[in-house]
């Protein structure tokens, strides 16, 4: 700790703790989970595991008058063999919504992993500390969001003034699930990503489900979403099913009607936002699955490349192409039922013209500008009056712009 006078410490309770579906605790404090102990048991799969635990949209939040913070954390850094070392994680300190200041934590955990056969070596470490000064004077409320793609168990609060818990301020809370481009692959910083940018532009409460490698129409996600409290949901699906090469035609029409089934369960009418992919070259009119092109690594930038045959898009392998024309078609049916249920091509957020200026760096993840662009347009197609999550143009309905 600082040498700091009179720090004051502060227990971290879920009263602190937001964007976090589950805080489990640990021999040194807490860790923020994004899928329920439930739906945990329910998949072995170490690339979820991971995904989970790594706090995007996970904020340490409270009222104070403190101008000096510290927050106590045991992080988990990722190596991977061969690749270019990866930076630090980075927390954001936001100061009544604005974006303060930046740190990172040394020490903490290592987890090396073998892209060749995926396997892992775990190193435990010390705790680390990351201390913000000179905030502001005066009451305030402060967010202190977590690295989005770093483990991260909480163990202290110190400030040097008291702390409460942030008052509502009556934003409504915003759901949004989707793969690895959702949970902040390559972007800056937690309060960056582009639903965190969104939700900011859009005046919501961000609760993040976006799983690297993950969004596949698990039904335990399924059931956390419909189990979870929430006034607005969004649903960003397609590109892990491709580059996973998980399921056929045949198979991915009714697993989407199965995912959204069970939402409907927990929230027959809350507005429900269904959003194909972006555009990904590489996966466009080619299957997966997708892999690491090995060429890469000896140049220090990764890239990924799929591997299937268009030829057998034919037989039911899916393309991204195949699977936006396949949401679009069964959001367009269920609408006859559900007049809460939308559809937004991702290609308006991230499309061809977009891939010129600005490609995606590994051929798959966009990189910190695009994060910007996307999020600031998934506000504008989202948020505003009479779009699908925004306001209603009409009061008493609720308008299907996206459609």
């Amino acid at each position: 700790m600082s040498p700091a006078a009179h720090w004051i410490t502060t227990p971290l309770t879920d009263s602190l703790v937001r964007g976090a579906i589950e805080l489990e605790r640990t021999a040194q404090g807490l860790l923020p989970h994004r899928l329920p102990a439930r739906a945990r048991a329910q998949c072995a799969d170490g690339q979820l595991a991971m995904a989970e635990a790594q706090p995007s949209g996970v904020r340490v939040a409270f009222h104070t008058r403190a101008t000096a913070v510290e927050l106590e954390t045991v992080p988990t850094k990722r190596v991977y063999v061969g690749a270019p070392p990866r930076p630090d994680g980075v927390y954001d300190l936001l100061v009544d919504g604005r974006l303060t200041a930046q740190g990172s934590a040394d020490g903490g955990n290592t987890l090396v992993i073998d892209m060749t056969d995926w396997s892992t070596e775990y190193r435990p470490g010390p705790p680390a500390t990351v201390r913000f000064t000179g905030l502001p004077t005066g009451a305030k409320d402060v967010e202190i969001w977590l690295p989005h793609d770093e483990t991260t168990e909480l163990v202290a609060l110190r400030t040097d003034a008291p702390v409460e818990p942030p008052p509502h301020r009556g934003r409504p809370v915003w759901l949004h699930h989707g793969s690895s481009i959702s949970h902040g692959s390559n972007a800056a910083s937690p309060s960056t990503t582009w639903p965190a940018l969104a939700a900011s532009l859009g005046g919501v409460e961000l609760l993040n489900l976006g799983l690297g490698g993950s969004a596949l129409l698990d039904p335990f996600t399924a059931r956390t979403i419909r189990d979870t409290p929430a006034d607005l949901i969004s649903l960003k699906l397609g590109i892990n099913v491709v580059n996973l090469d998980l399921m056929r035609l045949r198979a991915f029409g009714p697993a989407v009607h199965g995912f959204l089934d069970t939402i409907r369960e927990g929230h027959p009418t809350a507005p429900l936002l269904v959003v194909s992919p972006i555009l990904c070259p590489v996966h466009e009119d080619t299957p997966g699955p997708g892999a690491v092109d090995p060429d890469s690594l000896a140049t220090g930038q990764l890239k990924f490349r799929a591997t299937g045959d268009p030829s057998e898009v034919a037989g039911g392998k899916l393309t991204l192409t195949v699977i936006r024309d396949e949401l679009a078609r069964i959001v367009r049916e269920r609408r006859a039922d559900d007049p809460h249920l939308y559809h937004l091509d991702g290609r308006e957020l991230y499309g061809p013209s977009d891939a010129a200026a600005m490609p995606l760096p590994d051929n798959l993840h966009p990189d910190a500008a695009t994060h910007r662009l996307m999020g600031e347009r998934f506000a504008r197609h989202a948020f505003t009056t009479g779009a699908p999550l925004g306001r209603p143009a009409d009061p008493h309905l609720h308008s299907p712009a996206a459609q």
